[in-house]
């Protein structure tokens, strides 16, 4: 009863944010001006929201641990490093070159390669998570190291094309990217219906779900897939934001003492989608679009982290 109320009022909290953020500050004469501009906003929240909760909770249950999430393995790093790399070749003709679409599918394309390789390779060497963990860190402080040397030695000029691409905004979404985002959200998600109760098995640890029937390798490359998929299409949609998954797993955690992911991952996706609504509100109009909701979530999910490893070394 307690899980169906905390539902139904995250239901309504969205719900009232998402009309809020749609019509507050406007009237009759300048409405088809502004719901022009905060409907495609407010769509790529929704997606975004869904694709960052539903990866991070699946991608939790795999490697059983709430402090890590799907960005350690180096995807938004290798992200930065193809953006940098397009301005440093293509200097200020960048934009000109690589349109919004092409930018979307090579960024979407070459991170969802980059996941299987490193899933093939690493799941032929060794089967342990960890290990895959280790190498996706290793990789994403090399992408991060060469990304910040060719942002050195490009024209500061170009610079500012970069900087645009390292926060996630909402401000300007591409409404060309959100048909394509959102197929691909889709199919992730009835793709993944199936694997729910999976999920609740999986949670337990690899010897559990072996002994309790699971095809833990299928399964397991499966749902990286989706993982994969999922995390390209939200960075390349409105750029990396770090700790949102971190801050919604853990909240969804705290609220439902649950461990069914058939409620969990609605939940969270509510708590995700909330998130960003607060967030851009807030940037919009309190902080005057002075800084970026990636910037602020950032903060607040870095402090969240600070507070989750003090508390785990007190325990």
């Amino acid at each position: 009863m307690q899980t169906k109320k905390l539902s139904f009022i995250l239901t309504l909290l969205v719900i009232g944010f998402s009309l809020l953020y749609l019509f507050y500050g406007i009237n009759f004469n300048s409405l088809n001006f502004f719901l022009g501009r905060r409907i495609p906003n407010l769509l790529a929240m929704l997606i975004t929201g869904t694709a960052i909760a539903l990866s991070s909770m699946i991608f939790q249950a795999l490697i059983n641990n709430r402090i890590l999430t799907p960005s350690v393995l180096g995807l938004d790093a290798l992200y930065m490093l193809l953006q940098t790399t397009i301005v440093f070749i293509l200097g200020p003709y960048a934009r000109g070159v690589i349109g919004s679409e092409l930018n979307f599918v090579l960024s979407g394309g070459l991170m969802i390669v980059f996941s299987m390789l490193l899933f093939r390779l690493m799941f032929k060497v060794s089967n342990h998570l960890m290990m895959l963990l280790m190498v996706g860190i290793i990789l994403s402080s090399l992408f991060n190291a060469i990304s910040s040397f060719l942002q050195m030695i490009i024209d500061p000029n170009e610079f500012f094309i970069v900087q645009n691409r390292m926060f996630a905004s909402f401000s300007n979404v591409q409404t060309n990217l959100l048909f394509l985002s959102f197929i691909s959200v889709l199919a992730c998600i009835i793709w993944t219906y199936p694997e729910l109760k999976k999920l609740d098995v999986l949670s337990l640890g690899k010897d559990h779900a072996i002994n309790l029937g699971i095809d833990y390798q299928k399964t397991l490359n499966k749902l990286f897939v989706v993982i994969a998929v999922l995390v390209a299409t939200s960075t390349a949609l409105v750029g990396p934001i770090t700790f949102l998954g971190l801050l919604v797993i853990n909240l969804t955690f705290q609220l439902f003492k649950v461990h069914q992911h058939k409620i969990l991952i609605p939940a969270c996706m509510l708590i995700s989608i909330f998130a960003l609504l607060v967030g851009q509100f807030l940037v919009e109009r309190v902080f005057g679009f002075s800084t970026s909701i990636s910037v602020l979530i950032n903060f607040i999910g870095g402090l969240y982290f600070i507070y989750i490893i003090l508390k785990e070394v007190r325990l």
